[in-house]
């Protein structure tokens, strides 16, 4: 009887503008009916309403005493209105009088009643805020937002995120369809921004991802840590979800990739690096330092990672903040595997980019030709004796630059230390060197001359055999 008495009525009601029919129907199951004569007080100015009221007609003057027992009229009351929401809904002291004008028939909701109906259609409390707010002066709404009942609102979305949240966690796809259906948003997150697909891409549960993508979650949505469902997905292993998502539009777009990547080559989790590749994330991506991942597995001398960044795609041109090239990280190492193998992707991608075919083989023949020459920071030590000569005391040697062959590297010596001898170097060992590309950086090195070396192995021999040094 009552929702066929009242329904109609309350859904004019500018305070419940928008809210669920279900709603509707329990206010009006739970309204009283009032009737007040003319001049009669319903609300006291300063008190603190537990009665909310609904005008359905007649009409309502809404008074402010002033100190010197003036009242002021601030508004009328007619039908389709309400009255004492401010001070019924948040707490806050009523900041006027409200009196009959004429005969009037009012429904009354008790506050018990209310909160109850708000508990089982949670959704319709948001709905509720935003009609209150409507047509308040900014002080009124700063006070509405700050109120109890905007922080009830706040704590009970965020308990139903966690609910539907576990839903998705605990796999249980029954329960999270009831929430969705009762009208919770999917697409609602927790308090590390996580919403229910990510849970079930990182927990591989294909059904609820599914069921999730069918009610139009936003795929691609990122938490607080700048991960997506798809990341989730793929870092934890779950290919059928991963694959789920990429066929419904999702892409790999990571806040910070290229700190990621660079992260993923120093612990050398390779398997996570083809997935990541695999699925489209930008190799070229930068960390802070503006360092890519090749830099990472140049610097590190990581081969494998080398060849399968530079299959995705990675650029041998990249600069970091201080100016250093993948390349430059491989001559710094000394890796000759990998400084052969950038060379050979330097240039292809040079190819690629170059609109003359012409001048990008003569910039190849260049590089190859020069390749070692460029190792700024690579020198030795070199000193004028022999290695094994122990009367070398106090014979200071010269800090010299590598050059690009050990015949420089002879020449700069010899200018060194000025003179016309000296042809081969000597590592401390006392190996010949002979390839500028066997010196390590601060290597000391030996210059000497060739009959020196010839000398010491006669006498080496003649001590060996002193029957054949008699008859010489």
């Amino acid at each position: 009887i009552s929702i066929n008495l009242y329904e109609q009525f309350i859904q004019k009601v500018h305070l419940f503008k928008g809210c669920s029919s279900g709603f509707i129907k329990h206010v009006a199951i739970n309204v009283h009916e009032e009737f007040f004569l003319p001049g009669e007080v319903i609300m006291e100015q300063g008190d603190v309403a537990d009665q909310l009221y609904l005008v359905c007609h007649g009409e309502l003057d809404e008074l402010r005493k002033e100190d010197d027992e003036r009242e002021e009229l601030v508004k009328q009351y007619q039908a389709y209105s309400s009255f004492g929401e401010v001070s019924f809904l948040c707490n806050l002291p009523q900041p006027c009088m409200v009196r009959a004008r004429e005969f009037c028939k009012v429904l009354r909701l008790d506050k018990i009643s209310f909160t109850e109906t708000l508990r089982t259609y949670f959704l319709d409390r948001r709905v509720i805020l935003q009609n209150l707010l409507e047509g308040k002066d900014s002080g009124l709404q700063h006070k509405l937002l700050e109120s109890d009942f905007t922080l009830t609102i706040g704590n009970c979305e965020t308990e139903l995120a966690m609910r539907i949240n576990c839903a998705a966690y605990e796999g249980d796809l029954y329960l999270l369809k009831h929430w969705v259906e009762s009208g919770l948003d999917p697409n609602r997150t927790d308090y590390d921004g996580r919403s229910p697909l990510h849970i079930s891409a990182s927990k591989g549960y294909v059904d609820i991802a599914r069921f999730l993508i069918d009610k139009g979650v936003n795929i691609d949505l990122s938490d607080k840590f700048g991960n997506t469902p798809l990341f989730e997905a793929i870092k934890n292993g779950h290919e059928e979800v991963a694959s789920l998502l990429v066929n419904n539009g999702a892409t790999l777009a990571i806040e910070d990739a290229g700190s990621l990547l660079c992260m993923t080559i120093a612990t050398k989790e390779l398997d996570l690096l083809r997935k990541l590749l695999a699925y489209g994330i930008n190799p070229n991506s930068r960390n802070y330092d503006q360092r890519t991942a090749l830099h990472i597995a140049a610097s590190e001398g990581l081969f494998t990672v080398a060849e399968m960044l530079i299959e995705a795609g990675a650029s041998v041109l990249s600069t970091d903040r201080w100016g250093y090239t993948p390349l430059d990280e491989a001559r710094i190492g000394g890796n000759r595997n990998m400084i052969r193998l950038l060379e050979v992707a330097k240039i292809s991608q040079l190819t690629e980019i170059s609109d003359d075919i012409q001048e990008t083989q003569e910039i190849a023949e260049t590089l190859v030709s020069t390749s070692r020459d460029v190792n700024p920071k690579k020198k030795c030590t070199v000193f004028p004796f022999h290695p094994w000569d122990h009367k070398k005391d106090g014979r200071v040697g010269a800090v010299l630059w590598v050059p690009g062959s050990i015949e420089e590297l002879i020449e700069m010596a010899r200018e060194q230390f000025k003179s016309p001898n000296g042809s081969c170097i000597l590592s401390q060992h006392g190996g010949r060197i002979l390839d500028v590309d066997m010196i390590s950086n601060d290597e000391p090195l030996f210059l000497i001359i060739e009959p020196h070396i010839e000398g010491q192995r006669k006498e080496e021999e003649c001590s060996a055999h002193p029957n054949e040094q008699e008859q010489h």
